[in-house]
């Protein structure tokens, strides 16, 4: 399906889609930084685009080229993103998690050509964990031998070890690039170009490279804008990770597509400077995954900042729970908050909810697909669409499937079929009224005696007892019934709870196949970097802690 007439960044490309917002909004906040002193308009940041743009081209990087980002938040990686894509070469997002062996593997399965990286991400080594790759480097003799594609390596700040290049240096190449050079590359590029390599998140296996278009991100930004109402006056408080499409689609794209101001906070999560931006900044709108907002409203000094600035917003990259939503509407005054679903093979917004549709809708449903989408429920496995109302696999088809993943054809086969529908390996039905709501995903459906157990209804029913923070429920293999429930649970601070409390308390009020067997209270989750609990982890610790290794055998085999 096409995009709407009054979509006016459908057939433009990032690069003549910055120039018009800067025509329009030159003088306005593009760039926040408040932690680094850094806050630019519109115009500035063109300059140091271009700026940037001719370096690249100095520095050798050919149209069709990858270009590997691996940073936290920062304002060179936003100066990046449009730079890379005005001279043709193709941004590869890499996860600042990564360590060795995970660095080696996107370096040589993206077929790097230039590495943009940070220092330090949690008292890691970025120049460390390459030198482990990259022995050779310190010499200053790339390629290397186990990255082959790999022949320059920039630090995004100034400091940086031999063999490197610091970001001021990286921007004197600029003198050796000519600026008709820059103009031929701008006009040749073409919307449905690949302009973006996204990681999946890689919480199993390893991670695939989704290939993203100019198209596919444009048109995700400007109609997920929509949904907010978005304007110039806004002002977007983007705390989640630049790596990840929430990031650099929904926040950065976004604010460019609608000429409103990004304001990032610091350059990893912090609840603390995040509240601190919102007020410092007047940000309108606030983004983040929901163990974000639930560590703001719970951080101990919450009460003392103003934060009535804040109308919208966006929470996704995770099922957001109920109590949590209204938390965020009512304490944090961001009464039009939106719901986004989606995934990085989509660009990655499949629906949405919009500031005018009512808290109800908001807080229990993911929304209505973006327009110019076509969303079915499926049986799943297939792509034979299923009754209103009967749950199933969510497919899409439209503008934001992407063209498929780096370099793996069957896997991109098996996610895309031959008329266009992607599976979203998510579980969901669709409202009598049009909105959708997601049930959980395929894989984490427990099948317990021959019942289907939906993690996150019981995650639902568990945020509404008041001594919880968090929830998440996962299946443990049990030799009898195939799968057992599991609650992991961290508590509100100051609340004690016990295991059988717990128990009791589902009792009264959910079918006994859904009372947790196993509950565990925590203090934190294994995560990603970008927030999203890795359940696959939580399994493994149980299995570990509940001794069910013969279990998880049988039910293997």
């Amino acid at each position: 399906m096409a995009a709407s007439k009054d979509c006016w960044v459908d057939g433009l490309t990032f690069g003549q889609v910055l120039a018009r917002t800067v025509e329009r909004f030159a003088d306005r906040d593009a760039l926040v930084f408040p932690q680094v002193a850094v806050k630019h308009n519109y115009r500035r940041l063109q300059l140091l685009v271009d700026e940037a743009a001719l370096a690249l081209i100095g520095l050798g990087v050919k149209p069709g080229d990858h270009v590997g980002l691996w940073a936290t938040n920062y304002p060179q990686w936003v100066i990046l993103q449009f730079a890379t894509a005005q001279v043709g070469a193709v941004l590869v997002n890499i996860n600042p998690a990564y360590r060795a062996n995970e660095l080696a593997y996107a370096l040589n399965q993206a077929d790097i050509t230039c590495l943009f990286l940070t220092d330090c991400f949690k008292g890691c080594s970025f120049p460390g964990v390459l030198a482990d790759v990259c022995p050779e480097l310190a010499a200053g003799s790339l390629p290397s031998a186990a990255c082959p594609a790999l022949r320059h390596v920039v630090s995004i700040k100034e400091t940086k070890p031999p063999g490197m290049l610091s970001w001021s240096e990286f921007c004197r190449s600029a003198t050796k690039a000519s600026p008709a050079e820059l103009q031929r590359r701008q006009a040749a590029a073409n919307p449905d170009d690949v302009v973006n390599i996204q990681y999946t998140s890689g919480t199993t296996g390893f991670p695939k490279g989704a290939m993203l278009t100019h198209r596919n991100l444009l048109l995700n930004a400007y109609y997920a804008g929509r949904c907010l109402a978005c304007t110039e006056d806004d002002r977007i408080c983007i705390p989640v990770p630049f790596y990840h499409c929430f990031g650099c689609v929904l926040g950065t794209l976004l604010c460019v597509v609608h000429g409103a101001a990004m304001v990032i906070p610091a350059e990893t999560f912090d609840p603390l400077a995040t509240l601190a931006a919102i007020q410092s900044e007047r940000c309108t709108a606030i983004y983040g995954v929901p163990t974000m907002f639930i560590a703001q409203l719970t951080h101990a000094r919450f009460a003392e900042f103003d934060l009535r600035s804040l109308r919208t917003g966006i929470m996704a990259g995770s099922p957001c729970p109920i109590e949590v939503m209204r938390a965020v509407a009512e304490r944090m005054g961001a009464r039009d908050v939106t719901i986004a679903y989606g995934l990085t093979e989509a660009s990655p917004v499949v629906t949405q909810t919009a500031a005018s549709d009512d808290l109800e809708h908001r807080v229990s449903t993911v929304g209505k697909p973006l327009p110019g989408l076509e969303v079915r429920i499926a049986e799943p496995g297939t792509s034979n669409p299923l009754p209103p109302e009967q749950p199933g696999e969510l497919l899409v088809r439209g503008h934001c499937v992407m063209k498929g993943y780096y370099k793996k054809q069957a896997e991109t086969a098996a996610a895309i079929t031959p008329d266009g529908w992607l599976h979203t390996g998510d579980l969901a039905l669709q409202t009598p009224d049009g909105y959708y709501r997601i049930t959980g995903r395929i894989k984490d459906l427990i099948i317990r005696g021959g019942e289907n157990v939906y993690p996150r209804e019981i995650e639902e029913f568990l945020y509404t007892h008041p001594a919880i923070a968090e929830a998440q429920v996962v299946g443990l293999p049990d030799a009898r019934y195939g799968e057992e429930v599991s609650a992991w649970i961290r508590l509100k601070p100051g609340a004690q709870l016990t295991a059988e409390e717990v128990r009791c308390f589902c009792r009264e009020r959910i079918a006994h196949f859904k009372v947790p067997r196993y509950v565990e209270f925590v203090s934190e989750y294994p995560t990603t970097v970008t927030g999203k609990i890795q359940k696959y982890r939580l399994r493994e610790i149980g299995i570990e802690r509940f001794d069910l290794h013969q279990a998880a055998q049988i039910k293997t085999a």
